[in-house]
């Protein structure tokens, strides 16, 4: 295409502000609009006039979610989802060493969870509680990798802008902590690496939150549900204990962000919910697997 016929196409250029040159789409009109005029949706951004639309069509449960939540929380986040890149940046990072021949296995070692690392006295181990997250950076390969940090990043760019940056923070690594559990209280035998646990905890904590928002979650719940799904099938390699239990939290920690945004003092309500929910996960890992290891013997 030559300069002329670029200039001459007005598809290439903001509908509402024909000198503005972009190349991004309303996701309802899919006409061109230029930073100005883009309004961040759950999925993609859109138009003014079609912000209008949507708001005008809004049903009565739509419009009380929306004062609750507002754009106030997406003003908050700036827009970006910045953790959700620095997490898919440093998890690659450690797992991509983790996956170089030579350095890879003490590395993998060094940081996947096993149970018997947090009771001493039944396994002989060292007491390493902190295994409990830093299983996140580690994976089981290149594909492995790969599937959870697209999951990771579709979510993000939808999620953390809605809730914010300290929630969203908080919501991955209390579910990755959650998958931990569920391993240790589930299968204390087995060793496990991967960011799975936080993952699941992100896609039912989307669900809960676009439930409360009267948006259509069928399409999640599929997504949701295949995945828990395949944790079952016999010869498929999966910490399932690690999805149920970051699923379950993660949907838990979506119903109370959704419940306490727009209230007064929420920031005090959510902090102090959570941290309860982080107390009764150690309380469950300090006491549960223990029993289950003596009665194994």
């Amino acid at each position: 295409m030559t300069s002329s016929e670029f200039h001459a196409n007005p598809d290439n250029f903001c509908y509402r502000h024909p000198g503005r040159q972009s190349f991004v789409l309303c996701q309802r009109c899919m006409r061109t609009i230029c930073p100005e005029c883009q309004t961040q949706a759950p999925v993609g951004v859109i138009c003014p006039e079609c912000m209008q639309d949507q708001r005008r069509n809004q049903s009565p449960a739509q419009r009380k979610a929306q004062r609750r939540w507002g754009s106030r929380t997406m003003t908050a986040a700036g827009g970006r989802p910045l953790v959700t890149y620095w997490i898919i940046g440093i998890t690659s990072a450690v797992s991509l060493l983790q996956l170089l021949p030579g350095v890879g296995v003490p590395i993998g070692q060094a940081l996947q969870f096993w149970a018997g690392y947090l009771y001493p006295s039944l396994s002989g181990e060292s007491f390493q509680p902190w295994r409990l997250l830093t299983t996140l950076l580690v994976h089981g390969g290149f594909i492995h990798l790969g599937l959870n940090m697209l999951a990771l990043w579709m979510i993000g760019q939808s999620l953390e802008p809605l809730i914010g940056r300290a929630k969203f923070l908080t919501l991955y690594l209390v579910s990755g902590l959650a998958g931990s559990v569920g391993v240790a209280v589930i299968a204390p035998q087995v060793s496990t690496v991967g960011a799975s646990g936080a993952i699941f905890g992100l896609m039912a904590a989307l669900l809960v939150i676009g439930r409360h928002l009267g948006a259509n979650v069928t399409g999640i719940l599929v997504v949701l549900g295949i995945n828990l799904a395949i944790g079952f099938i016999p010869g498929f390699n999966v910490a399932w204990q690690a999805h149920v239990g970051g699923a379950i939290i993660g949907a838990l920690i979506g119903l109370v962000y959704a419940r306490t945004s727009g209230r007064q003092n929420a920031r005090f309500w959510w902090i102090g919910l959570v941290s309860a929910i982080v107390l009764v996960l150690i309380l469950v890992v300090a006491i549960v697997p223990p029993l289950l290891i003596t009665a194994g013997h």
